[in-house]
């Protein structure tokens, strides 16, 4: 970019100021000069304090990010930049701009920069336009990604924790639980008093009609069905039950008794999905207080069978004396036997005081959040760790639900407590929002509980409290959210990439996702696709081997790539195929699962046809070439003649003007001898004069042709000079200085030609061709006008194109034809003899190069030279 004037600087300036885009404006010692709006903003900085600074101490270092290393980078940038005049483009760069609102302090700052050299007339570097491009919320986006993500794992870590904390809990409980799934009632889950009801019986993965068949006629089934159906919880006290408790068969069960409660499980959409099963064996407290009724019933047979020997006494004194030491017998009895039993009773209500107190200890030791409210004003009576951690330093036990947090006041939480307290009928609540103070005075937070409400009923079957199941998930809740928002920012993604993407889900490989590169692939649009199993929405790939593939990846979870696959489409021409690059990728969950197949593919068909349309050029070429080879051969015998002739032409031509140049050198003495032996009057008189003079400029004109002859002749020999690596513009500048008395003269020269241009060429004969090309310019320039030359040069392939153009006389079309040939004069009124542009043509060939003209007549010419790079 050439450079502009001062003047023209300051005019530009404003315009500079308004670009849309961040620039600086530094100059060669990196002071700002120039800074546009929104390199200020990009920056937080004002344009008094940037401009006449240096560069690095204006953005200095962010001491607080040693491992950035933006400044030296921008450094090296720079400095590259000046030294080759190039532009550069820098990769992303942290380099922090400094606070201004907080002195010493940085904000955070990712570009990408670019550094452009602008050149002034000689082609040095003037000044150089530093832009960038401000990356930084992609980057801080790309950061907060990674952190959600990181988050989310760690959520499904704790999930995975809490999950195995509550599988311990129910394997270590006393009581018996166990888990039904499906309607068919199939163990999931059984913990070990659970299992101890029939012995070493397998009852995991079986149906309880399978698993205990001696349940037949009893109740049980029905009571589960009941509860699948309905979703209702129910709740048995004592209730008989007979096992095969020892696995032998026998016709004769056992009878035990239960306290159990079978409540329903749903699943995320809320249907039901199985039965939770709480129970403990009550048998010892029910056969004692049963063996206390019967006692009580003696006891009331014997008072009256006394009462009726007292009659008797009355009426046979006789027999009083037997009957009282009968009736102290039996009472001895009857107090042994009302001791057992009273004995029997105590270790019953002990035994069942043990059994609440490990219900107790299993509800402080579960990891799940469980309280009991009392009374109408739902005092807690029961907080277990679990629940307290999700309040720690908030007092709860003892005190009412709404004065230790009242914050619920107004919430729909209480609604439901007070649906739950008045009619008995339990809820079951998933991720139920709840606005809370975990800590005392603290801020309301917004978190979710799955939640169990159940009425608790005294010994009337009158409610007289609630008991809490709380498990917070809010973490999973907010996993969920975010895992969502990723998959429909991947799923946009997916919709706006270049590359055509699909997305394959379950056996049937159902299209989930099919963005519209791959719907221009396959031939309809995503729309038609989606939803459908790929092999049914395009039925014309069933045998074409895709299917076997994808079994493949889906079955060992291993991607597989494939190279140009041939595929014929229904988009296809008959008898057409395409063929396509596509790799298919297993899809894999958090938690280690395949959850589908993505298929990234492009379409090589064009390169592929292509290809083989150039293996069969190339099998015709074969053939022609072995048909050229013949006539190469003959070529080779011609060019050889040719060399011995041109060779046989050059000796002749250095011999012819070696051997001439005695015969005119004496022809020229004779001649001077004549002049002086003349007398005077002789010289002078008007015949002789114009004669001698004639043949004065002959004699010369000789000479100088023969001097041209000698410079063809040599042209052999310079075509063997060492070609070695040069600078270019150094030769042209050299070449300008030994013009530049004539060229101050008659107008100017411009060079735009980049410092480090090299080209591979003999030094000399490089010098030779620049100085012909620029002294012809000179030569022939246009009468009237100032003469304007430029020169420039450009990378073409393997070859450096040299271009020197001027607004000289010009050409016509017949002189160009004309122009390269020897002794070809075209101007006649500037002395010549028509042989340079003949040497730089040679010269230019025998180093492989080329040359060229393109003139206009009276506008000007120019001379296109492609040298070897």
């Amino acid at each position: 970019m050439p450079a502009a004037s001062s003047t023209d600087l300051s005019a530009l300036l404003p315009i500079f100021d308004a670009l849309p885009a961040p620039y600086l404006l530094l100059t060669p010692s990196l002071v700002i000069e120039a800074v546009s709006d929104a390199f200020l903003a990009a920056t937080l900085t004002e344009r008094a304090n940037l401009l006449g600074s240096y560069l690095f101490d204006a953005f200095p270092d962010n001491p607080d990010t040693p491992e950035a290393n933006g400044v030296s980078n921008l450094r090296a940038s720079l400095d590259q930049v000046l030294a080759t005049g190039l532009p550069h483009e820098m990769a992303r760069q942290r380099y922090d701009a400094p606070d201004p609102d907080r002195p010493g302090h940085f904000v955070e700052r990712h570009w990408l920069p670019r550094n452009t050299p602008v050149l002034d007339a000689q082609g040095r570097v003037s000044h150089i336009i530093h832009a960038v491009l401000n990356v930084t919320d992609h980057v801080q986006a790309e950061a907060r990604l990674r952190e959600s993500q990181a988050r989310e794992q760690a959520a499904a870590a704790a999930v995975e924790a809490q999950r195995q904390q509550l599988y311990q809990t129910f394997q270590e409980a006393p009581a018996m639980i166990c888990v039904f799934d499906g309607p068919q009632h199939v163990f999931q889950f059984v913990n070990p008093p659970y299992q101890a009801l029939v012995g070493d019986r397998p009852l995991v993965g079986k149906p309880i009609a399978e698993a205990m068949p001696e349940l037949v006629g009893q109740p049980i089934f029905e009571l589960l069905d009941g509860v699948y159906r309905t979703g209702e919880t129910y709740r048995a006290n004592e209730m008989p039950v007979q096992l095969d408790h020892d696995n032998l068969g026998s016709q004769t069960l056992e009878k035990r008794y239960y306290n159990f409660i079978y409540q329903a499980r749903h699943g995320l959409g809320g249907e039901i999905t199985g039965i939770f099963v709480f129970a403990y064996d009550v048998t010892t407290q029910v056969l004692a207080r049963r063996q206390v009724q019967e006692l009580n019933e003696e006891l009331a047979t014997i008072n009256e069978e006394l009462y009726a020997s007292n009659e008797e006494f009355l009426q046979a004194n006789s027999e009083l004396t037997h009957t009282q030491l009968q009736l102290q017998q039996l009472n001895q009895e009857l107090e042994a036997r009302v001791a057992a039993r009273t004995q029997d009773a105590r270790a019953a209500r002990a035994e069942t005081e043990r059994q609440r107190r490990q219900l107790e200890d299993l509800f402080m030791r579960a990891p799940a959040a469980i309280s009991i409210f009392g009374g109408p004003n739902w005092v807690y009576e029961l907080v277990n760790p679990g629940y307290q951690q999700l309040f720690p330093g908030r007092r709860l036990l003892g005190l009412p639900l709404l004065q230790a947090l009242p914050e619920v006041a107004g919430q729909p939480l209480l609604d439901i407590l007070n649906r739950v307290y008045t009619t008995g009928i339990p809820f079951e609540g998933k991720e139920v929002l709840v606005s809370l103070a975990r800590h005392e005075g603290g801020p309301l937070e917004e978190v979710y509980f799955d939640l169990t409400y159940q009425a608790r009923f005294d010994e009337t079957g009158q409610i007289d409290g609630f008991v809490t199941y709380a498990n917070d998930v809010t973490a999973q809740v907010l996993a969920r959210r975010e895992r969502v928002m990723q998959e429909q920012r991947l799923r946009e993604l997916f919709e706006q990439a270049p590359m055509a993407i699909a997305v394959f889900r379950g056996v049937n490989y159902i299209l989930d996702v099919v963005n519209p590169s791959m719907g221009a692939m396959w031939g309809y649009p995503p729309a038609q696709l989606v939803g459908q199993p790929f092999f049914t929405a395009l039925s014309e790939l069933q045998g074409q081997g895709l299917r076997e593939l994808l079994d493949r990846v889906r079955l060992s979870g291993q991607p597989y790539v494939a190279q140009e696959w041939p595929v014929q489409l229904a988009r296809h021409q008959p008898g057409t195929t395409g063929y396509f690059n596509f790799v298919y990728q297993p899809l894999w969950g958090a938690d280690g699962q395949q959850t589908g197949i993505v298929c990234v593919a492009t379409d090589m068909t064009t390169q592929v046809l292509a290809r083989q349309q150039v293996q069969n050029l190339n099998e015709e070429l074969a053939a022609i070439n072995e048909e050229m080879q013949a006539t190469n051969e003959e070529l080779g015998d011609t060019n050889r003649q040719l060399t011995r002739t041109n060779v046989d032409l050059d000796n002749f031509i250095y011999t012819a003007s070696h051997d001439l140049k005695q015969p005119i050198a004496n022809i020229e003495g004779l001649l001077q001898a004549l002049t002086h032996e003349l007398p005077a009057e002789a010289r002078q008189a008007a015949l002789v004069q114009p004669i001698l003079e004639r043949m004065h400029a002959a004699v010369e004109r000789f000479q100088k042709t023969i001097g041209d002859l000698t410079e063809v002749s040599k042209l052999q020999q310079a075509h063997d000079q060492p070609a070695q690596e040069v600078r270019l513009r150094q030769v042209i500048e050299e070449v300008a200085l030994d013009l530049d008395p004539v060229l101050a003269a008659l107008g100017w020269l411009e060079v735009a030609v980049p410092l480090g241009q090299v080209v591979t060429f003999s030094e000399k004969n490089l010098r030779s061709v620049v100085y012909n090309l620029l002294s012809n310019a000179l030569k022939y320039c246009a009468p009237g006008r100032p003469l304007r030359v430029q020169v420039s040069s450009q990378l073409r392939g393997n070859s450096v194109e040299l271009r020197v153009q001027d607004n000289g006389l010009g050409l016509d079309a017949a002189q160009q034809a004309r122009l390269f040939g020897l002794f070809q004069r075209l101007h006649t009124h500037v002395e010549g003899t028509g042989i340079g542009l003949y040497m730089v043509k040679k010269i230019v060939e025998n180093a492989g190069g080329t040359i060229a003209v393109q003139s206009e007549l009276g506008v000007g010419s120019s001379f296109i030279v492609l040298l070897p790079n």
